[in-house]
């Protein structure tokens, strides 16, 4: 599965595409295939997004995990504080091993 994230540009937040705009819960994010740079140039000339990038993850009965642990960990929030993170749309997602 191949995903997008970014930046919104206005706020800062990390943001996750969803297939028709940004979010910032991971499990709203689509698998975007080989168009991935495509949307990224669109969407980066629409100023939506800053510092758009492809991301390889997987999606399971637990919901979509980034594979790497750079962007699990900007999926989740802070590790020094969780209590100070993003709080998901799906209350399980706390239950990931970062």
């Amino acid at each position: 599965m191949i995903i997008l994230t970014g930046n919104d540009l206005k706020t800062g937040d990390v943001t996750w595409w969803t297939g028709t705009d940004w979010s910032r819960h991971v499990d709203e994010a689509v698998d975007v295939g080989a168009d991935g740079e495509l949307i990224i140039a669109r969407e980066t000339a629409a100023r939506q997004v800053n510092s758009a990038y492809i991301v390889e993850a997987t999606k399971d009965e637990n919901g979509v995990r980034p594979a790497h642990i750079k962007d699990r960990i900007r999926a989740v929030g802070p590790t020094v504080r969780p209590d100070l993170g993003l709080k998901p749309a799906d209350p399980t997602i706390g239950n990931w091993v970062i």
